[in-house]
């Protein structure tokens, strides 16, 4: 597939977001490296999840839906991704202002080119694992700092299964 099939994919997935139960309510910025070289650049659209669970005196389990557009880069290589994952964070309650907390996903990611930096991804579809700490700031929580480990791979559907593992630091801001 094309990158122009990349489009009706984020069409598709955006559209999941169309109703007003589902309307985003967070939009992130991040940037990365993986340890080969490969630079990364990553926007997404995010949904906090309705329910918190385990709610305790230091804090409770929550999450978030996000939607993201990717890219890779090294050198004249390029990929270009979409991608769905839903995250779940446990927040900490330590602060009036500042609200840290560790966050974990796994979602599924569509990638526009199966090599980059001699990495030999095998196929298209890819699972995108994320691992993260982050913080919270204001009393509205309306900025968010994060820096996550994030691992794609496509779980040995294909081989050869090299996959490629990145740190991304994010900003994100709520509406």
């Amino acid at each position: 597939m094309k990158t122009n099939s990349l489009f009706p994919l984020l069409f598709f997935l955006l559209s999941l977001y169309n109703t007003e139960s589902y309307a985003l309510d967070r939009i992130s910025l991040g940037v990365g490296k993986s340890k080969e070289s490969v630079n990364i650049c990553r926007l997404g659209f995010q949904r906090e999840f309705d329910s918190k669970w385990l709610k305790w005196k230091t804090g409770c389990v929550s999450g978030y839906h996000e939607v993201s557009l990717n890219y890779w880069e090294y050198n004249n290589e390029s990929i270009k991704g979409a991608a769905y994952s839903p995250v779940f964070i446990y927040e900490f309650q330590l602060n009036r202002n500042i609200f840290p907390y560790l966050e974990a996903g796994i979602g599924v990611s569509y990638i526009s080119e199966k090599t980059i930096r001699g990495r030999d991804l095998s196929s298209h579809f890819q699972f995108e694992d994320r691992a993260g700490i982050g913080a919270k700031i204001g009393k509205q929580k309306t900025h968010d700092l994060n820096l996550r480990y994030m691992h794609y791979s496509n779980a040995g559907i294909k081989q050869p299964n090299q996959g490629i593992s990145m740190f991304i630091f994010s900003y994100t801001h709520s509406f």
